[in-house]
């Protein structure tokens, strides 16, 4: 089952074209991963496909799970199966975790016409969600992100994940300033909540997590499109050779 299309998609933002005729598709159960160099514009294809508003998509076409992604509001991309995990997660002053994510939550169930949980059905959730990746009950009660580690961002993300359930997640550089510690509890959270049928989309510039996170996919991205597409064996190649080679077919 397809879950995400695109076809010959061009965005950018501020007049500056970043996203050139790209193109891609996800199935069910697959792993895909971007690589490229830093600043060649991978999380601009994240924002993109998530609808942060100051991005401009002038042509092109995308579908997620068959509906026209690019017609659809942020918060309908990600009640319909959309996720972000974004590589600076941001802080929100005087909301607790636990209180954002029974929000979230309950407006996901609603958008999907099931009830919303009680206080009590959310907190058993949350707890045993929690305690699978290893989260403490004292670190549910702080302000989301606020004084947290790197890798406390990165796992209250894959906990969100873990709630929320989402048919194709984009991972926009999830191992940026983690260390080895750290990237494998993000590592392990993430393949614990692969299925048959959801997907991942992991952005990344080096080897790291894809050690950790086999991908089925890997796509070489450069000024705007994908170059090179292959197997896992693709991450160790460019691990060896570096990124001079790829560029040099753009």
């Amino acid at each position: 089952m397809v879950l995400l299309k695109i076809e010959n998609l061009t965005a950018g933002v501020a007049q500056k074209e970043i996203i050139k005729n790209f193109s891609l598709t996800i199935n069910a159960g697959e792993v895909h991963a971007i690589m490229g160099p830093n600043g060649a514009g991978k999380s601009t294809l994240s924002y993109v496909l998530a609808g942060k508003s100051d991005y401009e998509v002038t042509s092109g076409k995308a579908w997620l799970n068959g509906q026209d992604l690019l017609q659809m509001k942020p918060e309908e991309r990600a009640n319909a199966g959309l996720f972000l995990s974004m590589q600076y997660p941001v802080a929100i002053p005087g909301v607790s975790v636990s209180n954002f994510l029974k929000h979230a939550v309950n407006a996901k169930r609603k958008y999907a016409g099931l009830p919303e949980l009680d206080a009590a059905e959310f907190l058993k959730l949350l707890r045993s969600a929690a305690k699978e990746l290893g989260i403490s009950a004292e670190m549910l009660k702080r302000e989301i992100n606020v004084g947290f580690s790197g890798g406390e961002k990165k796992r209250m993300e894959i906990l969100q994940m873990s709630l929320l359930k989402p048919q194709l997640a984009i991972l926009d550089e999830a191992d940026s300033g983690l260390d080895i510690d750290a990237l494998r509890v993000v590592a392990e959270g993430v393949n614990k909540l692969r299925t048959a049928d959801n997907a991942l989309l992991i952005i990344t510039h080096h080897n790291d997590l894809l050690d950790l996170i086999k991908p089925d996919f890997v796509h070489i991205y450069a000024d705007g499109h994908i170059v090179r597409s292959g197997d896992a064996n693709l991450a160790l190649e460019l691990e060896q050779s570096g990124y001079k080679s790829f560029l040099e077919e753009v």
